[in-house]
């Protein structure tokens, strides 16, 4: 696959893909805990899991760089 996104939208990208899964993910383990397996699972999970990422989205995007900070400080170069 040929890339298709300049690179100083990188950071943004990522972010959203990060937010993306790993809210798709802990709704959907929410989800299932506070509801159960049925047969509206799917749509009540897409019902939690999109509020979910528009917070997680912007939530990465800005503790991102303070994250990045922070490892800088307590990683060391090998």
């Amino acid at each position: 696959m040929r890339p298709f996104i300049p690179q100083r939208f990188e950071h943004i990208v990522f972010g959203l893909l990060l937010s993306g899964l790993m809210s798709f993910l802990v709704s959907g383990l929410s989800t299932v805990i506070a509801r159960g397996v049925d047969a509206s699972l799917p749509s009540v999970w897409l019902a939690a899991w999109l509020p979910s990422w528009a917070l997680a989205f912007p939530a990465v995007l800005v503790v991102a760089p303070f994250v990045r900070r922070i490892l800088r400080h307590i990683v060391r170069e090998s």
